[in-house]
């Protein structure tokens, strides 16, 4: 079964689902609120709870789902999935990148987490000063090309206060790029500081980690090292440790 939790912000969905899905669930819960959701929002943030009692979907169900996807795909501008079973968290990350919008898969006891994600606002960075050279450069959502223009002279500032940078970058919450202008302004602004920091340490989703290993070092003159998610504290640790 479907139900559908109320009292989110506006312009956010949330459901939790239970049991087995069957069609009537999608007819008379899911797709209706969805469709009335879409005729006051342009775009909608999507939160699923699947708790622990989740048994699969009837055929009834998945051919529902397939038309709602079909149909409401484009109206998502985020989504989260909130799920203790490891199948649906796997599956979800695989398919991520064909998904018109960002999506990210948590345990059930980062409900909270989860909900924060949904309302971060697109295309922040957020910069910390860690004390001496180091800084922590969190890029939260999907960026657009203006928020490179901050970051580019916040980061020129830091970099003469302190003499030096030791460059603590966050990808945990990164979703990519509203466009390729935004792309294109990012590896401009790697390009003009790769040369100064003289260590990285990357945070970012597990999956990716061996992947970045191999490439950042590439790009990168620093001393770089890439940790997953739940180490966090341990790349803070390793950035302020004398060479």
């Amino acid at each position: 079964m479907i139900e559908h939790i109320a009292g989110r912000p506006e312009g956010t969905l949330e459901f939790r689902i239970t049991g087995k899905l069957t069609a009537q669930d999608y007819e008379t819960i899911l797709t209706p609120v969805i469709e009335r959701a879409l005729q006051e929002n342009d775009r909608l943030k999507l939160l699923m709870i699947v708790d622990d009692a989740y048994d699969g979907f009837d055929l009834g169900a998945a051919w529902e789902d397939a038309r709602l996807g079909l149909k409401h795909w484009s109206g998502f501008s985020r989504m989260a999935l909130v799920s203790d079973k490891d199948w649906l968290k796997t599956a979800t990350k695989a398919l991520a990148f064909m998904m018109p919008c960002p999506v990210k898969a948590f345990d059930l006891d980062e409900l909270e987490e989860a909900r924060r994600w949904l309302s971060t606002s697109l295309g922040a960075i957020h910069m910390k000063e860690l004390g001496g050279k180091a800084l922590h450069v969190e890029l939260l959502g999907k960026l657009a090309p203006a928020a490179y223009a901050q970051a580019d002279g916040d980061l020129d500032a830091f970099i003469n206060r302190a003499g030096g940078l030791r460059l603590l970058l966050d990808l945990r919450e990164f979703d990519g790029w509203q466009s390729l202008s935004g792309l294109r302004e990012h590896f401009s602004l790697v390009r003009d500081h790769h040369q100064i920091p003289d260590r990285v340490a990357v945070v970012m989703d597990d999956d990716w980690v061996k992947v970045a290993k191999n490439v950042l070092s590439r790009f990168m003159q620093a001393e770089v090292k890439v940790f997953a998610e739940e180490d966090f504290e341990d790349a803070k640790a390793w950035l302020s440790a004398p060479a």
